[in-house]
C-alpha cells in the first residue's frame, strides 16, 4: 500500500503530509481541488485515497460516492468536522476510515497500517458466500440480503455490519470490536457510531410487532441469536 492519492486543498497541510508519507517510503501524488481529484483517483490505480471532506469544485462525499460506484480503493476522510454525524455521513458516503483535524502523522501512518491489515485478510477470506438468520439469507457475492424472498437494500456499511453478525451469531460483538471490524475506527472513534447504524438497520429489517433481528447486550454490545 505505497501509492498514494491525496486530496486536500490546504496547500500548508498537503504539503507536510506529502513530505511525511515520502520519507516513509509511500508514492504521494496530491490534488488540491475536487474534480481533480477525482479525475485521479478514476483514471489510475491507488493504494489508499486520503481525501478531504471540504474541497472546492467538488466535496468529499460527493468525489467519495463517485468512486464507490465503481472501485473499491480504500479511502481515509479527512475533515476538521468531528460530530457523531459527520463521521456517519463520512462512512456512509463509503469511506473506510475518518481522522478529525489536526492530527498526528504518526496516526495517520496507524490507520493506513490498519487499513492496509484489513484489505488483505478481506482478499484471503475463504467464508461461505452465503449466510442466513431465520428468513433473512445474505449472498456475500453478490452483496444481496432477502428476508422472506423480499429484498431490503443496505448500503455497504449496513451490509457488512450484519455480514459481522450473522457470521457470529450467538456469540456478543462489542461496541469496540464491531468498530475496528467494520470501520478500522478502534478507539479514535465514538461507539455511538455503531448504535446509530444498528438502529438505520433494525428500521431496514425488523417487522412491526416483531423482536428485533439484533438483540442489545446492555452494557456489551450486540448479538443475533438463534
Amino acid at each position: 500500500m505505497n501509492k498514494v492519492l491525496l486530496i486536500e486543498d490546504e496547500k500548508n497541510l498537503a504539503r507536510f503530509v506529502e513530505l511525511e508519507l515520502q520519507y516513509e517510503g509511500f508514492d504521494v501524488t496530491t490534488a488540491f481541488e475536487g474534480r481533480e481529484g477525482l479525475a485521479l483517483a478514476l483514471d489510475e490505480e491507488w493504494d489508499v485515497i486520503l481525501l478531504d471532506l471540504m474541497l472546492p469544485g467538488l466535496s468529499g462525499m460527493e468525489i467519495c460516492r463517485r468512486i464507490r460506484a465503481v472501485k473499491d480503493t480504500p479511502i481515509i476522510m479527512l475533515t476538521a468536522r468531528d460530530s457523531v454525524m459527520d463521521k456517519v455521513s463520512g462512512l456512509d458516503s463509503g469511506a473506510d476510515d475518518y481522522m478529525s483535524k489536526p492530527f498526528a502523522i504518526e496516526e495517520l501512518l496507524a490507520r493506513i497500517r490498519a487499513l492496509k491489515r484489513r484489505t488483505e485478510n478481506r482478499s484471503h477470506e475463504g467464508e461461505e458466500d452465503k449466510l442466513s438468520f431465520k428468513d433473512l439469507v445474505i449472498d456475500k457475492s453478490a452483496r444481496t440480503v432477502f428476508r422472506a424472498n423480499e429484498e431490503i437494500e443496505l448500503t455497504k456499511r449496513e451490509f457488512d455490519l450484519l455480514v459481522t453478525l450473522m457470521s457470529n451469531k450467538n456469540r456478543v460483538l462489542t461496541r469496540e470490536l464491531l468498530l475496528d471490524k467494520i470501520w478500522g475506527l478502534g478507539s479514535y472513534a465514538e461507539t455511538n457510531v455503531v448504535d446509530v447504524y444498528i438502529r438505520y438497520l433494525r428500521n431496514k429489517l425488523d417487522k412491526p410487532k416483531q423482536d428485533s433481528y439484533i438483540l442489545t447486550v446492555r452494557g456489551t454490545g450486540y448479538v443475533m441469536r438463534e
